[in-house]
Parts: structure tokens; sequence; C-alpha cells
């Protein structure tokens, strides 16, 4: 993968004080934080806070390498020694997010510790235009920080919604509130190299739940902008990004901020084209079919397969067309070309025989 390189356009205590040179960093993705965070302690002597991409150069898929420009905030007096003159970023612009601000990270930050005891320095792990997630240190583990848009959902009002069915299936919720959540340690890792042991571990009690939650959609979760024919199966909770990404080995799904109200087949779509190059397609089928079979005896879901996946990025193009319109100007960088490859891969579904 591409290195990424860094430029930090540093703001501190007493105003702007200049840019740094390209810096190396160790993590390609233009979201990561925390070797960003490193790099720059090591060059400024002060802790620094990550606000936001303002311009990338080179790199891949709207995401990774290259060299990439960011404001960031220091917390304490940087080294302006180690810094250039450089133009001043502009404080505020529309749609900007507040942890994308001056002092934004640390509001987050001065929340968490108002309901957790931390125990050492909050560490930035992750900041773009749909979330900021920081990792606490508290006493006996880890606590996890996390706000999104106002547009997404509210994660905590859903991890309870899930909860009362199956509190295994997600995080154990310390403390809300609008567009923010502080989230306890969930044990194992992230199934990124996804394995039968997670499909089938997770899978069924994800229909489980869907099963328990089908019935009258909530006010609070919107609705899929994409019906389907219902193949016997019930409108319900969707995760909306059901992949093997926001799974842990454990048996806890993660992020429920991209929730909708609709066809369960628009989850195992995504999940299907996450295990599309893998030898686990087939499986991921019969363990989903068989789940809902348990469930509802009448229904036919391998007839809403084929359904589900087209369905399920058209609803991806729909996600994404809004992530884009809502993100600020500088921040559409991150998934400008997420709509219309996501309706290229439809077409390409339709046309293979």
């Amino acid at each position: 993968m591409m290195q990424r390189s860094i430029i930090a356009l540093v703001s501190g205590p007493n105003g702007f004080a200049g840019r740094t040179d390209p810096i190396p960093v160790t993590s390609s993705w233009w979201s990561e934080a925390e070797s960003v965070n490193r790099a720059l302690e090591e060059r400024l002597g002060v802790p620094t806070s990550v606000l936001r991409l303002i311009s990338a150069e080179g790199g891949g898929d709207g995401s990774w390498g290259g060299v990439v420009t960011y404001h960031v905030e220091a917390h304490g007096e940087p080294n302006r020694h180690r810094l250039h003159p450089a133009e001043e970023p502009e404080a505020d612009a529309p749609r900007r997010l507040p942890w994308a601000k001056p002092g934004g990270p640390a509001e987050l930050i001065a929340w968490a510790d108002e309901h957790v005891g931390r125990t050492g320095p909050a560490v930035q792990k992750k900041t773009w235009n749909l979330s900021s997630f920081h990792q606490l240190p508290v006493a006996g583990g880890t606590a996890w920080l996390k706000a999104v848009p106002p547009f997404l959902a509210d994660e905590a009002t859903v991890i309870e919604m899930v909860a009362a069915h199956d509190p295994s299936l997600v995080p154990e919720v310390i403390a809300s509130a609008p567009h923010r959540v502080l989230l306890g340690n969930v044990p194992g890792d992230d199934c990124w190299t996804v394995k039968r042991e997670h499909i089938d571990l997770i899978v069924p009690r994800w229909v489980a739940v869907q099963h328990a939650l089908a019935g009258e959609r909530p006010p609070s979760i919107r609705p899929s902008a994409v019906p389907m024919p219902s193949f016997g199966l019930p409108e319900t909770l969707v995760q909306g990004d059901f992949a093997p990404d926001n799974w842990m080995t454990s048996g806890v799904i993660m992020n429920w901020s991209e929730v909708v109200w609709g066809h369960p087949a628009l989850d195992v779509g995504r999940l299907l084209d996450y295990c599309s190059y893998t030898p686990l397609y087939d499986h991921v089928a019969k363990v989903w079919s068989d789940a809902w079979l348990r469930h509802r005896p009448d229904s036919r879901p391998l007839e809403a397969l084929d359904a589900g996946r087209h369905a399920g990025r058209l609803q991806f193009a729909v996600k994404y067309q809004e992530v884009v319109d809502e993100a600020e100007d500088s921040q559409r960088i991150y998934h400008r070309d997420y709509p219309t490859s996501s309706l290229t891969s439809i077409m390409r579904l339709v046309n293979t025989p």
C-alpha cells in the first residue's frame, strides 16, 4: 500500500503557528490520526489533535497514501523553529463538523471525562467526515468515544433496541448525548479477514434480532430508500453496513449509525459483496437463508438474495450521495466517487449472465 506523508497546518494556544515539512507516517489511511499525532508530537514537542483533512495529492481510491495536508491543533505552544510561514486555514465553513474545529476534540474528551475516570491521555484514533474516534484508558480497560454527524442515526438508541433481544451482539453504552456515544471495551479483533466461524457466530444471531424487531417502524429510524419485494420476509432494522470489518471475533457488531428500516436482504447483500471474492459466498447464503427459515418457515430467503445484492448496492449509492451532499467541500474527497462506482457495479450485476 502506498505510504502517506503529512503536512500539518498548526494552530496553537497563541494562534496559527505555521506548517510542517512533509512527514512520513506509519499508517496509509487518510482518516487515521494516531500515527499523525505521534509524528507531530516528536516534531513539535507538544500533543496535537487532527482537526480535518484540507487536501490530498496522489494516493489511491480517495482514502490512502500520497501527501495529505491537515489542519492540526497543538495542545501547547509548538516548536515554531520546526514550522514555516503559511496561510492560516479558515476558522469555519458550511457543514463543518464540531470535531473539525479548534477545541472540538478537547470538548468531546471533556464530556467523556464526566462519565469515566480516565487513567491516561486520550488517543485520537480516527477523524473524518463520518466520525471521530478516541480511545480512552480507564481503570480495568478501555472506553471508546465516538461522535457522528447529525444526519446519521443515534447509536445509543439503536444499541438499546438490539440489546433488548441480544445484549451480547452490541457494545456496552456507558453514556450518550446527541451525536456522541461512550462505549465500553469490546474483546477480540475485527474480522477483516472473515472466516466461516465468524459468519456462523454472527449471522444467525443478527437474523434472530431482526425477526424479533420486525413490525412497525420506530419514528427514530429512517426508512430505506430502496423498496424490495418481500419474499415472505418482514421489514425490520437493517444494520446498514453489515460487513465483517464491523464485526469483532467476540461476536459483537460495531457501527450502528447507518441503520435504516427495510428488507433484511439489504444487509446480506452487503455481506455477499464483501465475500464475493472468497470461498465463503455460498456459505453466507446458506447460513442466512437457514436462519430466516427457522423464524419464517414460509419465507423464500434464497429467492431474495439476488434482489438483495442489487438493492443493497443501490442503498449504498443513495447513502453515500447523502454523505457527499452533507460533507463540507474539502471532505467530499473521501466518498465523492462512491455513488457512481456503486451504480456502475449494479449495472455489471444486471448484465452478468
